[in-house]
């Protein structure tokens, strides 16, 4: 591990830390988070990576967590309510909570999912995914440096031969990252930055050094295996398809054709790639499959321009909102794509919309999608919406950013 040779150590005495009255309230609920302005006393000045001691104000203990002092989030609890001692084996111990919860996924022919969820499983700002036999650690907050060696450990128990990636935020590509960068190997061998996995018995690669996130978006499994099961016969356009995961899935369901839409070229050689991997499954070698390189609301409306329609289409974009001030304009650009695909969809075909915003309410989404069908006059006949898969939980409300609705027109 010479890489992790530079490594910080946390220090041996920890921070004294007493909050407001408000924010011992959201802690005492679970809340993960505290701010800057939370903060009304300490102990003394610390660095990334020490533990903070919250106090409430009797001078009772509070909670732990990973002190920051370069981010607005200053403290992120790894465990309140009774005192704990947070050490490899409390890492170990997380880790091994958070695989046992994933082995219905594991048994459902899948390798590729996400082991620890940050705040979802107790250790906020840190996010870690398994591609078969290769781990990303993505980190979050330069907190997390002086206990990575910590963290690799306890993955090893479980992993003993695993190839392991580091992939940090860009907020701590601007902190010192003691001569690690994004991307770096640090654990094992790894031949070609693409990899492969399973999911429901489908075959997929991605790259886990250079694409979003850490390579692949395991958030969306349930709903893509929800589209196989509604594409048997039908015509589908996967919209901001990026590498094609909606797209394969709909071909392995039985779709007659399938077209994947994304801005990105290379996110569509990708597509293309991993279609081409499942291409031994008659479904998929019976689909034809073509791509369109476009802005997703310009692809649209040339689609609806030129009177072609789809028996099945999938709007799954990005973030619309990462700032409160965007919320607005995130549901302007919701309404806009609801009202696009629409134009573009069947007569009784079905909409797969989808939301990544943490910032706009899941009722708010669902409610925008139904009054902008029915002012289009297409009202939906709802039949499902969804929210986060097993290796997603949540656990405050910040957390929860998924929703997704299926409905026919």
């Amino acid at each position: 591990m010479l890489v992790l040779d530079h490594l910080p150590t946390p220090s041996q005495r920890n921070i004294a830390m007493h909050i407001t009255p408000s924010a011992e309230r959201a802690v005492r609920d679970g809340h993960p988070w505290l701010f800057q302005n939370s903060l009304r006393k300490q102990s003394r000045d610390g660095k990334a990576g020490d533990l903070a001691v919250i106090f409430d104000k009797r001078d009772r203990f509070l909670a732990i967590g990973l002190y920051d002092p370069q981010s607005p989030i200053r403290v992120r609890v790894l465990h309140q309510g009774s005192s704990a001692k947070i050490d490899d084996a409390f890492f170990a111990e997380k880790i091994q909570q958070s695989y046992d919860k994933r082995a219905p996924i594991r048994a459902s022919d899948t390798t590729g999912y996400r082991l620890i969820y940050g705040e979802g499983d107790g250790l906020s700002g840190l996010i870690i995914d398994c591609y078969a036999n290769v781990l990303v650690i993505k980190i979050y907050t330069s907190a997390w440096f002086a206990h990575l060696k910590a963290i690799i450990e306890g993955l090893n128990v479980i992993f003993p031969d695993a190839t392991l990636i580091l992939r940090l935020s860009r907020l701590v590509q601007d902190d010192d990252t003691h001569g690690l960068v994004d991307g770096t190997v640090i654990q094992g061998d790894l031949s070609s930055p693409t990899v492969q996995f399973h999911e429901h018995g489908l075959t997929f690669q991605a790259d886990i050094i250079e694409g979003h996130k850490t390579g692949f978006f395991f958030d969306q499994r349930d709903n893509r295996q929800r589209v196989r099961q509604l594409a048997n016969g039908k015509t589908v356009l996967d919209v901001f398809s990026y590498n094609g995961g909606f797209s394969v899935n709909a071909a392995a369901g039985g779709a007659t054709q399938v077209t994947s839409l994304d801005i990105s070229s290379p996110a569509l050689l990708d597509a293309v790639n991993n279609m081409d991997l499942n291409r031994h499954l008659p479904t998929v070698t019976d689909c034809q499959h073509e791509t369109i390189v476009a802005d997703a609301f310009e692809g649209l409306a040339e689609l609806a321009q030129a009177g072609t329609t789809y028996d099945l289409v999938i709007v799954d974009p990005p973030t619309f909102a990462s700032r409160q001030e965007q919320v607005a304009g995130a549901m302007i650009a919701y309404e806009k794509l609801v009202r696009l695909a629409l134009d573009v969809l069947a007569s009784s075909g079905t909409l797969v919309m989808a939301s990544c915003s943490s910032r706009v309410p899941a009722e708010g989404f669902f409610a925008l999608v139904h009054n902008t069908a029915i002012r289009a006059g297409r009202p939906l006949n709802e039949f499902a919406r969804t929210q986060h898969a097993l290796d997603h939980p949540i656990t405050f409300p910040e957390g929860a950013y998924l929703k997704c609705l299926f409905a026919t027109v």
